[in-house]
């Protein structure tokens, strides 16, 4: 496909998909327009930045992960698959991925941006997203995604599954919150459906310093406080939004 780039800056597009370990047949799919956007920030240009590209990213990204989890831990609860899903698709995670195939380096953005290290973490992640968005479009499939970011999602999700916290999440999230803030989480009774044998009758959410960490439901009150735990040890101590 012939795209009008300058040449210089459809050879970088070309090395950064080499990177993701694409063909050159899969790389011939892509629609260089839209990666470029991928990789310019709104600092470079305010009409033609990465903004919406990364907002159907973030669908896409869910959909893969969603899919990748329900195929690989099919008989897990829903509360963990959703606690493991945001640490696949939080901003750490994103931006780790970003960094291993050094995004920065091809992304466009003003010297002020590129001077703020504060905001770098999310620059990148937000980039990362919005390849996905990009590389989805070019063939409104996921054949350009799947064969090079689930390697990374079955390591990163291995870490966390295997993780020897998830044999006592309460136990586990109160050592953490202790460590870090002094304190233990407390748990609060929600919703009693008083149906016996419901599986989600009873819901707690478990709370650190004034503030709601997670809500979990169970058929009784421990399970339901553990699930509550695993979220908010999943989401917090390992992997934070």
């Amino acid at each position: 496909m012939d795209f009008n780039l300058p040449p210089r800056r459809m050879r970088d597009l070309r090395n950064l998909m080499e990177r993701f370990a694409l063909s050159s047949q899969s790389i011939s799919k892509v629609n260089f327009i839209h990666l470029d956007l991928a990789l310019t920030h709104i600092t470079a240009s305010t009409t033609h930045n990465y903004e919406q590209l990364e907002f159907l990213g973030d669908g896409v990204l869910r959909l893969i992960v969603a899919e990748f989890l329900l195929t690989h831990y099919p008989t897990a609860q829903v509360g963990e698959l959703a606690a493991v899903r945001d640490i696949l698709g939080s901003d750490r995670t994103l931006f780790r991925l970003a960094e291993s195939y050094g995004i920065e380096r091809f992304l466009l953005a003003s010297e002020s941006a590129c001077g703020d290290q504060d905001g770098r973490k999310t620059r990148l992640a937000e980039s990362f997203e919005a390849i996905l968005g990009a590389l989805y479009l070019s063939t409104h499939t996921l054949e350009l995604i799947r064969p090079w970011l689930k390697p990374h999602l079955k390591r990163i999700a291995m870490e966390v599954m295997e993780d020897p916290a998830r044999q006592n999440y309460k136990a586990a999230l109160q050592e953490w919150s202790q460590g870090q803030f002094k304190e233990i989480p407390t748990y609060q009774m929600g919703r009693d459906s008083q149906m016996p044998g419901d599986p989600q009758r009873f819901t707690v959410e478990v709370w650190l310093q004034e503030e709601c960490l997670a809500q979990g439901k169970g058929r009784t009150i421990k399970a339901a406080e553990q699930e509550a735990a695993q979220i908010a040890f999943l989401s917090r101590a390992i992997g934070p939004r």
